[in-house]
């Protein structure tokens, strides 16, 4: 399985021409405000600050890049991708000028960036599907982007109702993809799945 040994911040962007240009894949982390995105990021790479958490949500309005290194085996090199960290959305405390900047944004990077791999599209495991949540599987899927559901904050129901809930998740969300996994930062659980899906889609 995949390992993290190394992961730092590269930088914020709002727009194509600010990007970096490193040569590396981008997998990128997208959901409403306060589901666990920068969390998710933290605790694949073991690291508690890499992204800003913030108690308030839809503090995040920037596109957020960390470049990840990562290795199979000791003897191995290093493989490197970009983690990207999305604006999250659905915050309704937000001014509908903002919303539709953010929405730009996000719809601008899924056009233009040409690395992009792959989309983590996280969810709260906790709730019903979120019609925010179905626009942006549309739009993943009318741009043929490769994504992956991601019920994140398990840890808050019970470990026997997990699988019914995220089979009645994929079911509201009208998905068609058929990756989708369950995950808690708090208990560490879910990661190894989360590994393997990106060896599969990126090494």
């Amino acid at each position: 399985m995949l390992r993290v040994v190394d992961s730092s911040f590269i930088k914020s962007c709002t727009k194509p021409d600010h990007y970096p240009t490193n040569p590396y894949v981008d997998i990128a982390f997208a959901g409403k405000s306060n589901v666990g995105k920068s969390s998710m990021v933290n605790t694949l790479v073991k690291r508690k600050l890499l992204a800003k958490k913030s108690n308030t949500p839809g503090k995040t309005k920037l596109i957020n890049y960390f470049q990840i290194a990562f290795k199979k085996d000791e003897l191995d090199d290093r493989l490197y991708l970009n983690f990207v960290d999305l604006p999250g959305y659905g915050f309704a405390k937000v001014g509908k000028a903002e919303k539709q900047s953010w929405r730009r944004m996000i719809e601008e990077y899924f056009k233009e960036r040409t690395q992009l791999r792959a989309v983590f599209l996280l969810v709260d495991i906790r709730h019903k599907a979120d019609p925010k949540d179905k626009l942006m599987i549309e739009m993943l899927e009318s741009m043929n982007i490769p994504y992956c559901l991601v019920a994140t904050k398990s840890d808050k129901i019970a470990k026997n109702k997990i699988q019914k809930t995220l089979k009645e998740l994929k079911a509201q969300l009208n998905s068609t993809t058929d990756q989708l996994f369950s995950f808690s930062s708090l208990n560490k659980t879910g990661i190894t799945p989360i590994f393997n899906w990106i060896e599969e889609r990126v090494f």
